[in-house]
């Protein structure tokens, strides 16, 4: 109790002199963006709010970070959560998409709690929920871009204050990704059930604006042999390598689906997890005594992707747009939180 009372003086007197930090946690606008075109139809469609429904700034969460386990308002989380999950420097279209996507997830979140950790809401884990940052160490990471940056993002934020997405009335798995190869992926190539929002949809990015979009990964003949039979000991890796592996099964939006490796068959997303490639976008050659894995793009694929949101918006979509091309036939509304 005392290290809080001693970072909230510290927070109140940091707000008198930087104003712009002092947004963190100021009460947001209820304020909404206007409403996009079209009838609604099988797509994405604006549900005007309750006057009553309350702002991100009117709702908590509790927060896993680390060892440490906090309460703050939606507002401060998705502060933190769209700064650490997206480059401040991206489209402000963008990183709203961001901000509704990170919401909607936490708001799933809260109506279905994890039991990876019962005490908190959520957590700062990228590998479990989400990527979230506090101010301090946001304000020495962007230095004296921090201001700017802060404010973007707030924007961001208060921009599209209180709204998620839903599916027949329940908030939607928003998940996300880095980067796609011209299509993003199914969710049921992923992780074996789908959802009707999570399909594989165009995605417009491309090695001319996403930095590092085809890695190669070269493994010796031995030890791709060794990892391979370490999860397959049923595989027939003797002889030459160039015999090992027999022709690739893609999955619908392009990525390797399954392949044959000396007769065992292998999951595109295992191969990725067991030589830590980049994407399931990949291509194999073998050698006389080396194999390499080509991927493109990078994350699991599912549902927006990050770069993908920033060359949309940079073409001149809105956020809305870019939410509806990425989670086809889901509703943008504003819902109030539990215990809100």
């Amino acid at each position: 109790m005392k290290v809080i009372l001693i970072i909230s003086v510290a927070l109140a007197l940091f707000s008198l002199i930087f104003p712009v930090a002092a947004s963190w946690n100021a009460p947001a606008p209820a304020r909404l963006p206007d409403t996009p075109a079209g009838d609604g139809g099988d797509g994405l469609f604006f549900v005007a709010p309750a006057e009553s429904a309350p702002a991100d700034s009117a709702a908590s969460v509790t927060l896993l970070d680390g060892a440490e386990t906090v309460t703050l308002s939606v507002r401060d989380y998705l502060l933190g959560a769209v700064a650490a999950e997206m480059p401040a420097s991206f489209e402000p279209e963008a990183l709203k998409a961001q901000a509704v996507a990170l919401r909607t997830y936490l708001m799933r979140k809260l109506l279905s709690p994890s039991s990876a950790h019962p005490e908190a809401d959520i957590c700062s884990d990228s590998a479990c929920c989400a990527a979230w940052k506090d101010v301090d160490f946001l304000r020495e990471k962007w230095g004296t871009d921090f201001d700017a940056n802060f404010s973007k993002i707030a924007s961001a934020v208060d921009g599209t204050d209180g709204l998620t997405l839903s599916y027949e009335g329940e908030p939607i798995l928003a998940v996300f990704h880095s980067s796609s190869p011209g299509m993003t992926e199914d969710a049921s190539q992923v992780w074996g059930g789908g959802e009707p929002y999570l399909v594989s949809v165009e995605s417009p990015e491309s090695a001319d604006t996403v930095p590092n979009f085809v890695t190669s990964v070269t493994v010796s003949a031995e030890e791709f042999k060794n990892t391979v039979l370490a999860a397959h000991p049923e595989a027939d890796l003797s002889g030459d390598p160039q015999t090992w592996l027999g022709v690739p099964v893609l999955s619908g939006s392009g990525r390797l689906s399954t392949v044959t490796v000396g007769g065992a068959t292998v999951r595109g997303t295992e191969l990725r997890s067991l030589f830590g490639l980049r994407s399931t976008a990949i291509q194999l050659t073998a050698g006389p005594s080396t194999v390499t894995m080509t991927s493109s793009g990078y994350g699991h694929g599912v549902g927006m992707s990050q770069y993908g949101a920033q060359v949309m918006a940079l073409n001149g979509a809105s956020f809305e747009e870019i939410l509806e091309n990425y989670y086809p036939g889901t509703e943008l509304g504003r819902e109030a939180f539990p215990g809100a």
